[in-house]
């Protein structure tokens, strides 16, 4: 009996951060994993592997990916950016800036994925407002709690300079908290 073939594989073109790639990779290969594994582009982080905390975001052709989700194969002859891609030799993206101006990090780990969302959502141009960056950026996840200085330095960039509020966090009545207590008080 004849030995078993190997896995197949598929020749693939990729610009990645600028660099063309001609690659061979296995049908079922995520895009992470080729970034990460296949190509040492470390900075794409693997959170949870379901699509579900955003730290695996990738621009393809300016678009937001979760990288963990999609093959490589169906990104034959894209444009895919990391966060290794932001910067200009020295000269860190606005963005990048942006979120050191205003702390927008603690440990560090989500960050790649919410500079490369912040991005598409700049691309996409539907923010208008700080509670539109704040529910666009909802699908990246921090867990050391960032959330107000992330969405106050990607509002930096995508609206220009702030300060921004939120009308949501202005309203008296927000369902579920202590505030409508607080109100309740005050009106008796």
């Amino acid at each position: 009996m004849p030995p078993a073939a190997g896995p197949s594989r598929h020749a693939i073109r990729l610009g990645i951060n600028g660099t063309p790639y001609e690659l061979q990779v296995e049908s079922w290969t995520p895009l992470l994993e080729l970034l990460r594994e296949h190509l040492d582009l470390t900075g794409t982080k693997k959170g949870c592997d379901h699509g579900q905390c955003g730290a695996c975001t990738v621009l393809v052709d300016g678009v937001r990916v979760l990288s963990c989700l999609t093959l490589a194969v169906m990104h034959d002859g894209t444009e895919v950016t990391t966060v290794e891609g932001l910067a200009r030799g020295d000269q860190l993206h606005p963005l990048q800036q942006a979120f050191m101006q205003h702390d927008a990090f603690q440990c560090g780990y989500c960050t790649p994925g919410q500079l490369c969302s912040a991005l598409g959502l700049a691309n996409e141009g539907h923010a208008k407002s700080l509670d539109d960056v704040r529910e666009l950026m909802s699908g990246n996840l921090c867990r050391c709690g960032a959330y107000a200085q992330i969405a106050q330095a990607v509002a930096q960039v995508v609206l220009g300079s702030g300060p921004h509020t939120s009308e949501v966090a202005q309203r008296r009545w927000i369902a579920g908290t202590t505030v409508n207590t607080r109100a309740r008080e005050e009106q008796a």
